[in-house]
């Protein structure tokens, strides 16, 4: 595995790890940008089944869903490892082994502080164009963007 085939990106939340891994995992559709869409309908919402076999999916306005990834493993609090079943033309991708992976690490600074590790790997694995699956999940609109709307979530949980 080659760097340029890896997408690492983190954040540090101010939450305990259990809460930051519980917020990650039941409140995902939250932070998820609702543009990121390859439904047809807009997004009612997205639901993140935490457990290895489960999925990751959308269910559109018409009860329409997309299943765009699978969970590959989940050990809470610690990390949970997921597919991501997108292909280089922002396409659904149905063959498992043209799927990159995603694996989100939490780790305790302190008994109230969590640092967020994403690792997005095997990118080459999604073929020809994969180059774009890259460019497209390091850019700003990409996990910078899920990751700095999850902190801003975890924020205004604690306010609450």
């Amino acid at each position: 595995m080659t760097e340029t085939t890896v997408v690492r990106r983190q954040i540090v939340v101010q939450a305990p790890i259990e809460r930051a891994f519980t917020l990650f995992t039941e409140r995902f559709g939250d932070f998820k940008p609702p543009e990121h869409n390859l439904l047809q309908t807009p997004i009612a919402e997205t639901v993140f089944e935490a457990k290895p076999g489960g999925h990751i999916y959308d269910r559109g306005v018409d009860g329409s869903e997309c299943h765009w990834a699978r969970v590959l493993a989940c050990d809470p609090p610690d990390r949970v490892v997921f597919s991501w079943d997108i292909s280089p033309q922002w396409q659904l991708e149905t063959d498992p082994g043209n799927a990159s992976e995603v694996e989100v690490r939490f780790v305790a600074e302190t008994p109230q502080r969590t640092r967020v590790e994403l690792e997005h790997r095997h990118l080459d694995r999604h073929g020809p164009g994969w180059e774009s699956v890259r460019d497209g999940v390091a850019h700003d609109e990409g996990w910078p963007l899920y990751l700095s709307r999850y902190a801003a979530m975890v924020e205004k949980a604690n306010a609450g």
